[in-house]
C-alpha cells in the first residue's frame, strides 16, 4: 500500500482539520515550532504508537473537544486479503474502499475519561440497505442462516463467498459513505483490521533530537527498522512456521482430549485450543543488533557527527537495496532535519539517497528541514509549506507557495551561477551532465556541466512545467534560462515558443529525437548492463521506446518476475548507461550535431 494523504484534527497545534497530500517524497518546510515534526509524529502514532505515544497533553489546548483524529488514505491496495480463515477476498469486493477506490482509515483517541479509548474505523462506500449493512461482523453460522433463508445457490463454506451472494441478491444496496468500526475492545470486526494492518506500510521515524544513551535512536533506529524490514520480506516463511506450530498444538490438544475421555467422560465434552500467533510487531522484538566501531568502541560512544553518519550510510544502502528488492510491504522513511550535524557534502549524499529511495516501487520518504540548501535540491512538487493563516495552522503545496518558501528558508541565488538550465526530470539532469562531459573531453571549449558552477539545473517538468514557464518564477534572479524538453509531449512546443519570445536572452528547444534516452548508443547500454537493446530515433510503439525496451530485456535477464517500471528503467539508464557515452558514440547517434549544438549555445550564453 502507498500513503497518499494524512488528515489531522485537534492534535497539538492543528486545532481544525488539516489534510495534506503525500507523494513519493514529501518535504515539510516552515518556521520553527510551526508543526512540521507534529505531522511526522502523528503518523508515528497512527502506524506504531511506540516511539511517540499519544497522551492527553496532545489534545489542542484551545479546543473543547477531547478527541484526536488521525486519518490516513492509501492506494496501491493488495489484490488479496484473508479476512476470514482460509478464504481470500479483496477490499473492493468487501465494500471497504472509498468512492475513489482508496482505503481510508480513521483512528480516534478519546481522552474524556480516565483511560484513553482508541477506535479504528474504515471510511468506505458501503451497503446500508436493511439486512445487509452488518455482514462483515457476522460469523459463518449467521451468514449460512441468511443464505438459507434467502434460498441462495451458494456454497455454505467461505464467508466472503456468502457475503457476495447475499449482497448480490439485493436490488439496491443503498451504498453510502459510512464509518465502519473495525478496531476497539471486543469488536466483532477486529480480525478484519488485524489483516489490513499487516499490509500497511512500515513507518520508520528518525527524530532530530539527540540523546547520548545506549539506546540513542540515531544508532538503534536504523538497525531496528532493518530487522522489521527483513522480517517483512520473510513473512511467508513466518506464516508457515505459525501454521506448523498451530497444527502441532491442535494435535496435542486432540490427544489430550482423547486421554481425558478415558479418565472422565463428563469432563471430556469439549476441549478446543484457541491458537493466537504473535502479533506482527512482536517478531522484531525477538532480535537485537549492536554496532561497534574500530577498536571495539560502541557507536553510541562516538561523537554526534559520526553517529549521524550511520544514518547517511543507512539511507544510502537502503536506496541501493530497494532497487533490487521487490518487497510485498511498503516502507515510509520519515526523517526530521536530516541536515543536522552533517557536512554539506554529506547532505548532498543524503539528498541523492532520498531521491533514489523515493523512486523505488514500495518506498516513500517524508522530510522536515530548515536548510535552504537541502530544500532547493529536492523536487518542487514535494514541498509542503506549514504556516499560520488566519490564526490556524495550514499545510499548503503547489507553485503558489514557492515565494513564501523562499522567503521563509532564506534561499538566495548563488553568485557563481550565470545560466539556469531547465529540464523535465532528474534523469535528464544526469543525462545532460554525462553528454556534456563526454564532449568536453574531446573539445574543452564546450562546458562540462558535471563540474561547472556557472550552470544550475532546474527540474521543472511534469505538472509544474507550465507554471515555471507561464509565470516565469525565476525572473527575479535576472539570469538567462535554457529549456530543453523531450519531443514526446506535444504541449511542450508551446512552452518552448513562449521562452524564445521573452527577449531576455533565454533559449528553448525540443529534442529532435523522441526523448533523451534515444540519444543513447546501443553499445553504451551493452557495456553498462550486458544486454542488447535496439535504439532508434522515433519509436513506433510503446514497447520500442528505449526505457520500456530496456526494461523488458533487463527484467527477463535478471529474472525479476515482472517488468521494471519505465521511471525505474530511466533511472538505471541515467546512472549506468549515460556515463558510458563518449564523444564518438554521441556523434554516431547524432551525426547532425544537435547535442553538441546545445552545449555550444550554453557556452555562448556563459
Amino acid at each position: 500500500m502507498k500513503l497518499i494523504s494524512v488528515t489531522i484534527k485537534n492534535f497539538r497545534c492543528f486545532r481544525q482539520e488539516v489534510k495534506c497530500g503525500v507523494g513519493d517524497i514529501t518535504t515539510f518546510v516552515g518556521k520553527n515550532d510551526i508543526g512540521k515534526s507534529t505531522i511526522l509524529e502523528a503518523l508515528e502514532i497512527f502506524f506504531n504508537n511506540d516511539l511517540v505515544k499519544i497522551d492527553a497533553t496532545d489534545v489542542n489546548v484551545y479546543n473543547k473537544s477531547e478527541s484526536i483524529t488521525i486519518v490516513c488514505e492509501f492506494d496501491d491496495l493488495p489484490e488479496g486479503l484473508t479476512l476470514d480463515a482460509g478464504a481470500t477476498t479483496n477490499l473492493r469486493d468487501e465494500f471497504l474502499v472509498s468512492a475513489k477506490g482508496t482505503l481510508i482509515v480513521r483512528k480516534s483517541f478519546d481522552f474524556s475519561k480516565a483511560k484513553v479509548s482508541e477506535e479504528v474505523e474504515i471510511l468506505a462506500l458501503h451497503p446500508t440497505a436493511e439486512g445487509v449493512a452488518n455482514l462483515l461482523e457476522l460469523k459463518e453460522k449467521d451468514l449460512q442462516a441468511i443464505a438459507k433463508e434467502r434460498k441462495l445457490d451458494v456454497s455454505l463454506k467461505g464467508n466472503p463467498t456468502m457475503r457476495q451472494a447475499i449482497w448480490n441478491s439485493v436490488e439496491d444496496l443503498d451504498l453510502r459513505e459510512v464509518a465502519i468500526k473495525v478496531g476497539g475492545a471486543r469488536d466483532e470486526r477486529k480480525e478484519i483490521w488485524d489483516q489490513i494492518e499487516s499490509q500497511l506500510p512500515i513507518y520508520a521515524l528518525f527524530q532530530s533530537d539527540r540523546s547520548s544513551r545506549d539506546s540513542d535512536d540515531e544508532v538503534q533506529n536504523p538497525m531496528k527498522h532493518a530487522i522489521t524490514t527483513a522480517i517483512s520480506e520473510v513473512q511467508k516463511e513466518i506464516d508457515e512456521i505459525q501454521r506448523k506450530v498451530k497444527e502441532k498444538v491442535e494435535d496435542i490438544a486432540r490427544k489430550t482430549h482423547e486421554a481425558l475421555k478415558t479418565i472422565d467422560e463428563r469432563l471430556a465434552k469439549q476441549l478446543t485450543p484457541q491458537f493466537k500467533p504473535p502479533a506482527i510487531g512482536k517478531w522484531s522484538g525477538l532480535f537485537s543488533v549492536s554496532l561497534d566501531t574500530e577498536d571495539g568502541i560502541p557507536l553510541n560512544k562516538r561523537g554526534s557527527g559520526i553517529r549521524r553518519m550511520i544514518l547517511v550510510s543507512f539511507f544510502k544502502a537502503e536506496a541501493e537495496r530497494n532497487l533490487t528488492v521487490d518487497s510485498r510491504r511498503g516502507i515510509i522513511y520519515a526523517i526530521e532535519e536530516p541536515e543536522t550535524s552533517q557536512h554539506p557534502n554529506n547532505q548532498r549524499i543524503l539528498i541523492e539517497a532520498f531521491k533514489t529511495l523515493s523512486q523505488g516501487p514500495h518506498c516513500q520518504v517524508l522530510l522536515t528541514t530548515h536548510s535552504p540548501g537541502l530544500a532547493s535540491e529536492l523536487p518542487a512538487e514535494s514541498i509542503r509549506f506549514v504556516k499560520l493563516k488566519d490564526e490556524e495552522h495550514t499545510i499548503e503545496s503547489g507553485v503558489d507557495v514557492f515565494g513564501e518558501v523562499v522567503e521563509t528558508l532564506g534561499l538566495i541565488p548563488d553568485s557563481r551561477v550565470r545560466v539556469l538550465f531547465c529540464v523535465e526530470g532528474p534523469t535528464d539532469v544526469d543525462a545532460m551532465k554525462c553528454l556534456s562531459k563526454a564532449l568536453h573531453v574531446n573539445n574543452n571549449e564546450l562546458p562540462d556541466l558535471s563540474t561547472s558552477e556557472s550552470v544550475a539545473f532546474i527540474v521543472a517538468g511534469g505538472s509544474t512545467l507550465k507554471h515555471w514557464v507561464n509565470e516565469h518564477y525565476l525572473r527575479n534572479l535576472r539570469l538567462p534560462e535554457v529549456h530543453i524538453y523531450d519531443s514526446d509531449v506535444q504541449t511542450y512546443a508551446e512552452y518552448v515558443t513562449r521562452v524564445n519570445q521573452r527577449g531576455d536572452g533565454s533559449w528553448a528547444a525540443l529534442t529532435q529525437k523522441f526523448e533523451i534516452e534515444n540519444y543513447l548508443h546501443e553499445d553504451a547500454i551493452k557495456d553498462a548492463f550486458d544486454v542488447q537493446v535496439t535504439v532508434n530515433d522515433h519509436p513506433a510503439t510503446v514497447e520500442e521506446q528505449v526505457p520500456r525496451a530496456f526494461a523488458i530485456v533487463y527484467s527477463a535477464m535478471m529474472g525479476l518476475g515482472g517488468v521494471l517500471r519505465d521511471e525505474k528503467a530511466k533511472i538505471k539508464l541515467a546512472e549506468k548507461a549515460f556515463p558510458k557515452m563518449t564523444a564518438e558514440r554521441i556523434r554516431q547517434r547524432d551525426p547532425n550535431g544537435e547535442v553538441e549544438g546545445w552545449f555550444q549555445k550554453i557556452q555562448e550564453m556563459l
